[in-house]
């Protein structure tokens, strides 16, 4: 009877313990498990921005970025902040790419790495439907109160403007565009600067209207940290063939439908 209880003792522990290790161990795993955090501004429709009806962060850049990750063997996480945060946040670790429509510019690749172009961008002038002001360059906005996006081209486009001629712009800045929008169509504000396609998705679904584009030849790129050579390879070698693809031809359409 001894010989027999402490047999079973021995068994019952040896589940116990293996239960145990099992438990310890199980969050290992989890987090060898290749998750890409991907940071993003959802206040650039169509590009990124939240769905209404599920609450999700939705648009190209989203469905474009999770394409990529799942030829390359990873999750998702998206993680949103403000754009202005994005290339802070990027560089102290806290996400593993951006994918927020960022124009590829000199200044940003001194301490980000892009990969390959994927899509292409002027800027545009934004005023409200049915307003008098109809202004065709950035000569019209002098004098008047502009809206941009805070850590934007459009904010150093005007910025430089003013910079360069001695003319006087009222540059407002905001956390989001669409909050610039707002503020449009309620008066705050003459008029917005805002990346062209972006512009003409607000003048689909907001009170307000194109007046001019002004050409810039922007070109928008993933982002990455410089050391993180080996990830931005592996991006690059995927976009190269899925730009060419029914797939993302897919994507377009559904978001431009063109």
């Amino acid at each position: 009877m001894r010989i027999t209880t402490l047999i079973v003792i021995a068994v019952i522990l040896i589940a116990i313990i293996g239960v145990a290790i099992v438990i310890e161990l199980a969050p290992m795993y989890q987090s060898s498990k290749k998750v890409l955090r991907v940071g993003t501004s959802p206040d650039f429709p169509p590009f990124e921005y939240i769905d209404n009806k599920t609450g999700e962060v939705v648009g190209i850049d989203i469905d474009l970025v999770k394409a990529l990750a799942k030829k390359l063997g990873y999750d998702v996480q998206i993680i949103q902040m403000d754009f202005d945060g994005l290339i802070p946040a990027l560089i102290n670790k806290q996400i593993d790419i951006i994918a927020s429509g960022m124009t590829i510019t000199n200044e940003r690749a001194q301490v980000v790495a892009f990969t390959i172009p994927y899509w292409k961008s002027d800027q545009a002038i934004v005023v409200r439907r049915g307003s008098s002001f109809k202004p065709m360059g950035l000569d019209d906005l002098v004098g008047r109160t502009v809206g941009v996006q805070s850590g934007t081209t459009a904010q150093d486009l005007l910025q430089k403007y003013v910079n360069s001629t001695g003319k006087q712009i009222n540059i407002k800045i905001y956390t989001s565009y669409v909050l610039a929008v707002q503020d449009l169509e309620n008066g705050n504000v003459d008029a917005v600067v805002i990346d062209s396609p972006v512009a003409s998705m607000f003048e689909r679904i907001r009170n307000v209207n194109i007046t001019a584009v002004i050409p810039t030849n922007e070109s928008y790129g993933l982002a990455v940290r410089k050391e993180d050579t080996a990830l931005l390879n592996q991006l690059n070698n995927a976009l190269k063939e899925f730009l060419n693809t029914t797939d993302w031809q897919a994507i377009l359409q559904k978001y431009l439908g063109v």
